[in-house]
């Protein structure tokens, strides 16, 4: 990704391939095979691939932009970015606005991303809850279905996952069908190891050690069909639909039943070598709970699983914060307590995320109403001030932009950018 000047730079197109794409504005050139080259060397279609994704990753960013922006952006030369363009407009990917008069020379025309150009499907397995929804090329949601319950079930997912999809994908017409991206399933990783704190049967969870939930849903969801822990998903949609585009270098919480998060590195989300990275609830902290100070992992402290547990406490139904997720002015005092106890553990696990990287920003997030965000963002920030943080660099704490429905849109995006985001793999690939 860009950083935040939005400057790019994009690989010179071979001349020969500049003078005949002209004639290739069909969507089947997309399709066209790169032919390998050993010692890691680029090729025609690859750079021409390389730029067009580098161009729709600019227009996503800055919303819209005209061919002269481009050139200036990619340091690509106006002819080939009049190439582009048009062969992206072909394919109906980018759409043109109205021409904006009034400045030197000729008119400029606007492009931005067409919200028909494709779809993808996102699928959000949570310990509570289960959302499914079709995502257009702009990150729009076109639909939604959800289920609640104690604790998910593999053969659960699965029947909802038969009932909702066809629903979902009922509405569009075969030619949006052609322009499904595939399916991307966001969910904890491990959901087997959490059945203590979310008082389940012994051994109910245990269906999910050996279920491939990828292969489960590939008769059933528009593939190529993806999996991703939830947390970097959210992440992934923070950085590409959100306010975290702002940011070069950023720690990401997402609080949902258990906190996760997610980190980002020059630009780029940083899955690590097992896909775990960012794995921030199991940072320890210093937690002070009902009279008790105790070194315990951030989960126990800053996740809404214990949230359920103090509504319960004071006869409240703790289910309802899943089931009624917009509106939380209803829990006031357990609210309070644990905003309190939440706050001092993300403050903690701010400054050791600060020791280790020099952070510019902390985005939280998560499943609650955005004044809960707005409320334990700044309570956060109240207690970071208070630590001692000699030796650290200030950063940004700052509030995520998307909520709830964070790691659903990340879900959907994953076969969205993986067909049409900037990735510099593209010039190598068989």
């Amino acid at each position: 990704m860009p950083g935040r000047s939005g400057t790019a730079r994009a690989l010179p197109e071979p001349q020969q391939d500049a003078r005949n794409s002209m004639q290739r504005t069909t969507p089947q050139d997309a399709a066209v095979p790169v032919v390998q080259h050993h010692g890691r060397g680029t090729n025609q279609v690859g750079v021409r691939l390389y730029n067009e994704r580098l161009i729709l990753s600019l227009i996503r960013r800055h919303r819209r932009l005209s061919k002269a922006d481009i050139a200036r952006l990619t340091s690509l030369s106006l002819q080939t970015t009049t190439v582009a363009i048009n062969r992206l407009e072909a394919e109906g990917l980018l759409v043109a606005g109205e021409r904006q008069r009034g400045r030197i020379g000729q008119p400029a025309v606007p492009y931005s991303l067409d919200p028909e150009g494709a779809f993808g499907l996102g699928m959000v397995i949570g310990r509570r809850a289960c959302d499914v929804v079709l995502m257009d090329f702009v990150a729009g949601i076109r639909g939604r279905e959800r289920i609640t319950f104690p604790y998910p079930l593999p053969g659960a997912i699965l029947d909802f996952a038969r009932a909702a999809i066809p629903k979902l994908l009922e509405p569009l017409s075969p030619g949006a069908r052609a322009r499904l991206s595939g399916s991307g399933i966001a969910m904890p990783f491990e959901l087997w190891n959490w059945e203590a704190e979310l008082e389940t049967p012994a051994d109910a969870l245990a269906g999910w050690r050996d279920f491939d939930v990828a292969a489960a849903l590939a008769p059933i969801a528009p593939g190529p069909v993806r999996v991703l822990n939830d947390a970097t998903a959210a992440c992934a949609a923070e950085l590409t639909f959100g306010g975290g585009s702002a940011y070069r270098d950023f720690a990401y919480f997402f609080v949902a039943t258990f906190i996760g998060g997610g980190i980002v590195l020059n630009g780029s989300l940083l899955p690590g070598r097992s896909g775990n990275a960012g794995a921030l609830g199991s940072m320890p902290v210093m937690a002070h709970t009902r009279g008790a100070t105790e070194l315990q992992q951030l989960i126990r402290s800053a996740s809404l699983y214990t949230l359920e547990q103090r509504l319960g406490e004071t006869g409240l139904e703790g289910a309802q914060i899943w089931t009624e997720p917009d509106d939380w002015s209803r829990f006031a005092g357990p609210l309070d307590a644990w905003i309190e106890e939440a706050a001092e553990g993300l403050a903690q696990a701010t400054a050791a995320c600060l020791a280790v990287v020099d952070f510019e920003a902390i985005v939280i997030d998560g499943a609650f109403p955005p004044e809960v965000r707005r409320r334990l963002v700044a309570r956060t920030r109240e207690a970071f001030a208070r630590l001692d943080r000699q030796g650290l660099s200030e950063a940004v704490i700052a509030e995520g932009t998307i909520g709830r429905d964070a790691r659903a849109i990340g879900g959907a995006a994953l076969p969205l950018l993986d067909t049409f985001g900037r990735d510099l793999d593209v010039l190598f690939k068989d």
